[in-house]
């Protein structure tokens, strides 16, 4: 199988996200993280995927600062996969990706999961972007600039 291109020298930051957590199984093992996932046969299980990939996913976020490997908390001879403060901001954009799937992705009715406040047990307001002055922003608000 040929070996991805890299894009970690990519003028784009998003080519650049895109190159440490862009294939489906990191971004979903960074959702599982979040949900308090932390060993590796809970990963798998949670998702189903082969173990070689999981091994590989699970070795490249660690690489990229996203997980770090810390003795399982336990106190068994297990390691346990956590986020760091690097993976910890990554929030808002698997919330994002699950609101947009919420609004996209399902039929009227459909049961789906859904991220609720846990203090209110409401669903948490959909992401906006805004400027510095606090006003929403859309598509034709924004351009990208070369810094």
């Amino acid at each position: 199988m040929a070996e991805r291109k890299r894009m970690n020298t990519a003028r784009c930051p998003v080519a650049r996200a895109l190159d440490v957590i862009g294939d489906r199984w990191s971004l979903l093992i960074v959702r599982d993280a979040f949900d308090g996932v932390s060993r590796f046969g809970e990963f798998q299980a949670s998702l189903g995927v082969a173990r070689n990939i999981l091994a590989s996913r699970l070795k490249a976020l660690v690489e990229e600062g996203v997980l770090e490997v810390q003795p399982a908390s336990d106190g068994t001879t297990y390691q346990q996969y956590v986020l760091t403060p690097k993976g910890q901001t990554l929030f808002p954009v698997v919330v994002g990706l699950r609101q947009w799937g919420e609004s996209n992705l399902f039929r009227r009715g459909e049961r789906h999961s859904r991220l609720v406040d846990k203090e209110s047990g409401k669903p948490v307001a959909c992401l906006k972007v805004s400027g510095t002055d606090g006003r929403a922003l859309s598509l034709s608000d924004v351009v990208v600039v070369d810094k």
